[in-house]
């Protein structure tokens, strides 16, 4: 009896033990996990810490000292730099244009790529899986390599210096990933419910704007983020297609500030945070669908 009783306690301490031994090892993990995280944060965001303080200081401080100084004297901060940025002709204009590119430039390809991502997930065809590895193999063509053929078609269709013309430019750029991601992204979608939605009489049409888009609701988003900051950022694309400085968008314009105004620190700080706010607002508004978007899209292949 009294061996039996000794033989519980010994596995209870045991027990114990290999608990104490795991939840150290879980923690230590938890820890190490969370200061790379930080770490990884912190080299994010210290660029774009430093950007600001430097949008806010003036001239000669700029100059003369380091902006981690800045907070040494608080009260030396000022709004002059985004004053003159905000002042400066063409800025307004410039974000319009921006809008006015990057909107229809994101909504096209998402749309086009969608539909075409719905056929090569669900139908058999002849061809079907060497179209999806051209699609792919497109993604890796440089860009620059194709701009000029890609002027030259627009000019033979009338369309270079338009906008229609470098809405087809970002759409033909961007349409091989959206593809990619819608067509990864269908694929796991259960086949069942196709079928169930084709048994009550659904067609193709109502099977993918009422089924497939709710259920891709992470993908779209996702894509969108990707598609808009890729055109609202584009510099050299609305460079080589808009030939007219009154349809140039706000990075062109922000570049054509700097040289005008001999391309000082207090312009240039102001002007980079300044165009980088609506980004980061979508991003932060649609960043729960992202990850899921891009990981989901991103497995299967």
């Amino acid at each position: 009896m009294l061996a039996q009783e000794n033989t519980v306690e010994l596995k209870r301490k045991k027990g114990i033990r290999q608990c104490i031994k795991r939840f150290t090892h879980w923690k230590w993990g938890k820890v190490i996990v969370n200061t790379v995280l930080i770490i990884i944060v912190l080299l994010w965001l210290t660029p774009t810490f430093m950007l600001f303080i430097s949008s806010i200081r003036p001239i000669g401080d700029m100059l003369t000292t380091g902006w981690w100084s800045a907070f040494l004297h608080p009260g030396r901060f000022t709004l002059e730099n985004y004053r003159t940025v905000l002042a400066s002709k063409g800025i307004g204009s410039g974000f319009i244009n921006s809008l006015a590119i990057a909107i229809p430039a994101t909504i096209i390809p998402i749309l086009i790529g969608a539909m075409a991502a719905y056929p090569l997930s669900f139908y058999k065809f002849p061809g079907r899986k060497l179209l999806f590895i051209t699609i792919i193999a497109m993604q890796i063509v440089p860009l620059q390599t194709v701009l000029v053929p890609v002027l030259l078609t627009l000019k033979g269709l009338r369309l270079n210096g338009t906008f229609p013309g470098i809405w087809i430019a970002h759409t033909a750029f961007g349409l091989p990933l959206c593809i990619y991601l819608f067509r990864n992204y269908f694929a796991q979608l259960p086949y069942s419910l196709i079928e169930a939605a084709k048994i009550d009489g659904a067609n193709n049409l109502k099977i993918f704007s009422i089924l497939i888009t709710p259920m891709s609701k992470p993908v779209f988003a996702s894509l969108a983020i990707f598609q808009f900051l890729w055109t609202w950022n584009d510099l050299l694309v609305a460079m080589v297609v808009l030939g007219d400085p009154a349809l140039s968008p706000l990075t062109v314009r922000l570049t054509s500030l700097l040289g005008s105004l001999d391309s000082g620190w207090n312009i240039m700080t102001p002007a980079a945070f300044a165009s980088m706010l609506l980004p980061l607002i979508i991003f932060l508004a649609f960043q729960k669908y992202f990850v899921r978007g891009i990981l989901a899209g991103a497995v299967k292949g």
